[in-house]
C-alpha cells in the first residue's frame, strides 16, 4: 500500500476504534448518569470554569453540541452557569458539588477500564500513536 491508502486505512481504523471507545465510554459514565460526552466536558471542568466555546475548542467538538450537552449536565445538577465578567454573553460553566463527587465516583472505573485496555500494549507504541494522531490533528 502507498502512503495515501495507508492513511485512509488509518482513518477508517481511528473512526471504527472511535465508535467502540465512545461506547466504552458511554458504559462507563452511566455509572454516573451521563454520557460520554458528558463525562467529557465534566472532566474539562475539573480544571476550572469554562465558557462553551472554550469547551468546543479544546475537546474538538462543534459548540450546538457542547451546548446541548451543558444544558443536559445543567438539568441533572452537575455543572451551573456562572456570569462571565470577561463577557456576559457567554457564561462560564462550572461544576457543582455534585458534578465533582460525579467525577471521583467514576474514576476507580476509569483507571480499572484504563488498565484492562493497556494490557500488552506497548507504551513506546502508544507515545508513537499519540504523537501521530497529534500530527493528523494538527495538520
Amino acid at each position: 500500500m502507498d502512503r495515501p491508502q495507508l492513511l485512509t486505512e488509518l482513518v477508517d481504523e481511528v473512526f471504527r476504534a472511535g465508535a467502540v471507545l465512545l461506547a466504552e465510554g458511554d458504559e462507563l459514565a452511566a455509572g454516573i448518569g451521563t454520557t460520554a460526552a458528558g463525562w467529557r466536558v465534566l472532566g474539562l471542568l475539573a480544571d476550572g470554569a469554562a465558557t462553551v466555546a472554550d469547551i468546543a475548542r479544546r475537546r474538538g467538538l462543534r459548540r450546538q453540541s457542547v451546548r446541548e450537552t451543558v444544558e443536559r449536565l445543567e438539568r441533572d445538577g452537575l455543572v451551573v452557569r456562572e456570569p462571565n465578567t470577561a463577557d456576559r454573553r457567554a457564561p462560564l460553566v462550572a461544576l457543582t458539588d455534585r458534578g465533582r463527587a460525579a467525577l471521583r465516583a467514576v474514576e476507580p472505573a476509569r483507571a480499572d477500564w484504563a488498565e484492562r485496555r493497556s494490557a500488552g500494549l506497548d507504551p513506546a507504541d502508544l507515545v508513537a500513536a499519540l504523537r501521530l494522531l497529534r500530527r493528523l490533528r494538527e495538520g
